[in-house]
């Protein structure tokens, strides 16, 4: 009986695919970093003395701000884990199918770890 071979991508494909990645770590970062910024910048303008509309507006870009932090931190850490399944040459696998991502999604969300296929069978009923 011949062992179940598992396709991956080939090492120039996972080149390219890090590559990707690595730039959009790096904008995501850069954009982190910004929000971090005004994140600061508004939790001062709080603490200054304005009327209470001030603090309303203030208050409202304070809870938007963090949720944009939230999400640009989950974004930075779903990076990270597809630039380890690189390193692993796991990447582009589907953890469902186990078959090889079509590469134009693995371009479009390099973060995936399904297939499209997958991805809606998971939704059906």
């Amino acid at each position: 009986m011949e062992p179940k071979r598992i396709n991956r991508y080939l090492y120039k494909d996972l080149a390219f695919f890090k590559e990707k990645i690595d730039s959009k770590l790096a904008k995501a970062t850069k954009d982190l970093n910004h929000l971090l910024e005004q994140l600061e910048d508004t939790t001062e303008a709080i603490k200054t003395e304005g009327d209470w509309q001030d603090d309303t507006s203030n208050n409202i870009n304070l809870e938007l701000l963090q949720t944009m932090i939230r999400r640009q931190r989950k974004h930075i850490h779903d990076l990270e884990n597809a630039l380890i399944r690189i390193k692993n040459k796991n990447y582009g696998i589907c953890v469902i199918t186990g078959h090889l991502i079509d590469k134009r999604r693995l371009l479009a969300v390099p973060t995936t770890t399904k297939s499209i296929a997958a991805k809606i069978d998971q939704t059906k009923p």
